[in-house]
């Protein structure tokens, strides 16, 4: 397994590799609206989001996260991102996270597609054996969307994170699909987008 920078592309959305040439639109749509707000580090203003997408790319070049770009098709435009984090090559198994969506673009098939056009990547493409997410216990819609396309709950890691600059302590609910999963939660998703 020996994840890559790579377009996946589907019906609603496409996701691309991050890159500065989407941080204006991606600022524009994510800046000031919240939507980090369960994120571990404080990202809400302009300066803050390109921050948060600068460090991205650096993590990429880097070799440690693949960070991917959300685009609309319906509009061709940056809508959100996702990573693929915790990369472990040798156990063969990544993270899905660092996962938003502009509030215009929520509730519509875009994340259930770029959920699946990663997930589908992983176990048919990469061969990963696990993929896992992580969210903060408070994160309701999240956990309800993880549990929705078939992820196993695994438990929770208490005061998993110090959140900046609040120091609220999170606490963050595990969440894994592994490769025997996967032809179920496929047929799962893609009814979903199909209906």
């Amino acid at each position: 397994m020996d994840p890559q920078p790579v377009t996946l592309p589907g019906r609603f959305v496409r996701l691309e590799p991050l890159s500065p040439d989407h941080f204006d639109s991606l600022v524009e749509v994510g800046a000031d609206r919240g939507i980090f707000r369960y994120f571990p580090i404080q990202i809400e203003s302009p300066d803050e989001v390109r921050a948060y997408l600068g460090h991205c790319v650096a993590q990429m070049d880097a070799g440690e996260t693949i960070t991917f770009t959300t685009i609309s098709l319906a509009d061709n435009r940056p809508v959100g991102g996702t990573s693929f984090l915790a990369i472990d090559r040798a156990h063969k198994r990544l993270e899905i996270g660092g996962t938003w969506l502009a509030p215009d673009w929520q509730r519509t098939p875009c994340n259930t597609e770029a959920k699946y056009l990663q997930l589908r990547h992983c176990f048919e493409d990469l061969g990963c054996v696990r993929v896992e997410f992580k969210t903060d216990s408070l994160n309701e819609k999240s956990r309800t969307a993880l549990l929705r396309i078939g992820a196993v709950e695994e438990g929770t890691f208490r005061n998993h994170m110090v959140i900046r600059p609040s120091g609220r302590l999170r606490h963050s609910v595990y969440f894994s699909i592994i490769d025997s999963e996967w032809p179920d939660v496929k047929k799962r998703v893609e009814a979903k987008l199909i209906g």
